[in-house]
């Protein structure tokens, strides 16, 4: 299994430091956001070109650690325009230096029809599906030129916010460039968290050919919300995932979220745990 983290987890660094300190750990990838994660960079707009792209990528290289995921999150509903528009062009700019970087997957959520990506009712609506078709085709036909993949994220509060809305999603554009970094836990909910076997099984029957890239991160319920918790130490269903990983994705990229230097061992020491059990009861059972 390949584990990895969020490379902003570990700081906004100079990237030779950056690479040294995931490399340390003994991580196999990272999903990198450029602007939260190299120090220097605040801004990107125009500013990527070939050898810069290839620079940043290379100090990774060298030390094996993959760019899995190329971070780039907009708001595809944004009810600005302008700003939709120019965030769009954003991730059209990450998709053209992909490739420098060592990457294939550009990611993003759907974003929500409130700017500041708070819930609003509009977003299960559909309008806002239509609203996102429009971004996201303009997006995937960049990637297409470029030969590589937009990953799209689910959330609950988001446009796709269901295992059916993806699939629907995926299925409207039509086309292989677009992919999916699947996040189990952000499409769970105080309301459905129960059923969380249920609803990962049927986003590996909607969709698993699709998912490149996998988050993994945990959570518990508290005063009926939902709480970011420790990995292992909250109610997610990680045997679910890791035996579809393992029937399905083998050697997929999975990427901690909120990752802390401090205890990312016991972390992977655990997923590894879970993993090896799960092999095990395939090897068993057949």
């Amino acid at each position: 299994m390949r584990i990895g983290v969020r490379a902003h987890d570990f700081g906004k660094l100079p990237v030779e430091l950056l690479a040294d300190r995931i490399a340390e750990k003994k991580l196999s990838c990272i999903q990198l956001a450029l602007m939260k994660a190299i120090e220097g960079i605040d801004e990107i707009d125009g500013r990527l070109n070939p050898g810069f792209a290839y620079t940043i990528g290379e100090a990774f290289r060298r030390r094996n650690v993959q760019i899995a995921v190329l971070g780039c999150y907009i708001n595809l509903v944004d009810p600005d325009v302008t700003a939709r528009k120019s965030q769009i062009e954003r991730f059209k700019e990450h998709i053209r230096y992909a490739r420098d970087l060592g990457c294939s997957v550009i990611a993003t959520e759907t974003g929500s029809f409130n700017s500041d990506w708070s819930f609003n009712p509009w977003n299960h609506g559909e309008e806002a599906f239509v609203t996102l078709c429009e971004s996201v085709s303009e997006m995937v036909k960049e990637a297409e030129r470029f030969g590589v993949f937009v990953g799209i994220e689910g959330v609950t509060t988001h446009v796709i916010h269901n295992p059916a809305r993806m699939k629907r999603l995926l299925d409207t554009i039509g086309s292989s460039n677009l992919q999916v970094v699947f996040d189990p836990v952000n499409l769970l909910s105080p309301d459905n968290y129960h059923n969380q076997k249920k609803i990962i099984e049927e986003c590996f029957e909607l969709f698993g050919d699709r998912i490149v890239a996998v988050h993994i991160k945990d959570f518990t319920i508290e005063q009926g919300k939902k709480k970011a918790a420790a990995i292992g130490k909250g109610l997610f269903d990680y045997e679910t995932v890791m035996r579809l990983l393992q029937s399905q994705k083998p050697h997929m990229n999975m990427l901690i979220e909120e990752a802390n230097p401090e205890t990312v061992k016991e972390d992977m020491e655990f997923l590894q745990s879970v993993y090896g059990k799960t092999c095990g009861n395939q090897t068993e059972s057949v």
